[in-house]
């Protein structure tokens, strides 16, 4: 009795320390005493979905309450109100809460705002919460704003969030033969950067077309650094409802590549893997329809798994990108090349790991074998850097 006391004062400890911690970090678009004056007089575009909030206000709300005069919003992947599927296309529409049009990057087209957008405003302002990872689509719709603005002269000023997984880097750096959608630029599957830092890196490392760079500010995050265990207070998306599930997102979701399920359609997706046909497992789940998941992976039919929902964070915040699970499953199902279709390797950026897999290397080998990736891209990044490592 006595020690299930002691457990249960040390994670409340532990939740009050991350309180903490989340309490005395000031995201950028709090700092408005910074970027109001660069604001004044000027047509303004906003970047940005249900994450970008202060206080419990949407950025967008308190722009308007504070007379500046916004004049579009461009919405990423899942929409500007974070309700669409992943992948799903979304159409331009009104804000009903603001009577704002909204531009949709993720409409099926090139993810790039046509010229009749772009001359509507003077400057544009990024506020999104991203997870730091390069198959989640929000900084490549960053990085296509970025190009326009280069494009049409157009300034952007990005309100800089703390990054969730934003304390390692971790696998192999993006082959660009493999460029696409789940992955635009020369980094790794975890690269550890806020997306103000990485903006920077965009434009010092020449990665727009034709060497573009974007007239870029960046207002900072206070009282951030990379080791601080950020909590998100909004999910940043429909099937990351938690931390645990964005802390094994990086190991999980290259089953979106294979036939297992993910936990799309469940109460924990990204936090339990299964299949109808995987032996030897007593856990079981089926994924059903529902909002942001209306037709998941294995719908409707009984699958065999895992359920890693109740490791501890800490113990997931510090192995990293864990292939076990990816192997576990391999092995399991025998089903060979008919495991991974060729979107595995836009998710994992390299034609080797499949290789590895199906040659029977465990996760460590695999890891080993991009490690120098990771040393190379943590020397290329240290000049863009905006808080202490």
């Amino acid at each position: 009795m006595y020690l299930k006391y002691c457990l249960t004062f040390l994670l409340f400890l532990g939740a009050i320390a991350c309180f903490s911690q989340n309490h005395q970090i000031k995201v950028g678009a709090a700092c408005t005493e910074e970027y109001f004056p660069l604001l004044q007089g000027k047509k303004i575009a906003l970047f940005s979905n249900h994450t970008g909030t202060v206080n419990n206000e949407h950025t967008v709300d308190l722009l308007k309450r504070s007379g500046f005069d916004i004049v579009i919003i461009f919405s990423p992947e899942h929409g500007f109100r974070g309700t669409a599927d992943a992948g799903e296309h979304v159409a331009g529409s009104i804000d009903p809460q603001t009577g704002i049009p909204v531009y949709s990057l993720y409409n099926g087209k090139n993810g790039k705002p046509d010229e009749q957008a772009m001359r509507l405003f003077d400057c544009l302002v990024v506020d999104i919460q991203d997870v730091g990872l390069r198959f989640y689509t929000y900084y490549i719709s960053m990085v296509k704003l970025m190009d326009a603005c280069a494009e049409y002269g157009k300034n952007m000023i990005i309100l800089d969030r703390p990054n969730p997984n934003g304390h390692y880097v971790d696998g192999p750096i993006l082959d660009m033969k493999y460029k696409s959608g789940v992955g635009w630029l020369p980094i790794p599957v975890v690269h550890g950067l806020t997306l103000g830092e990485l903006a920077q890196m965009v434009n010092g490392e020449k990665w727009l077309p034709q060497g573009r760079t974007c007239p870029l500010t960046v207002i900072t995050c206070k009282n951030y650094t990379h080791q601080t265990e950020y909590q998100l207070p909004i999910a940043p998306s429909p099937n990351l409802p938690n931390m645990k599930a964005i802390y094994l997102y990086p190991s999980l979701c290259f089953f979106e590549a294979t036939p297992v399920s993910l936990g799309r359609g469940t109460s924990l997706p990204f936090q339990i893997f299964g299949h109808p046909n995987m032996k030897g497992y007593t856990y079981s789940f089926t994924p059903i329809s529902m909002p942001g998941a209306k037709n998941p992976p294995q719908l409707n039919r009984q699958c065999f798994g895992k359920n890693l929902s109740q490791l501890p964070n800490e113990e997931l915040r510090n192995k990293g990108i864990d292939l076990t699970y990816l192997i576990e499953a391999y092995h399991n199902l025998h089903l060979d090349d008919l495991f991974f279709s060729s979107f595995f390797e836009k998710l994992i950026g390299v034609d080797y790991v499949r290789k590895m897999i199906k040659a029977g290397k465990s996760a460590e080998e695999i890891k080993t074998r991009w490690q120098s990736d990771i040393i190379r891209f943590k020397k290329q990044r240290t000049s863009y850097l905006l808080y202490p490592e």
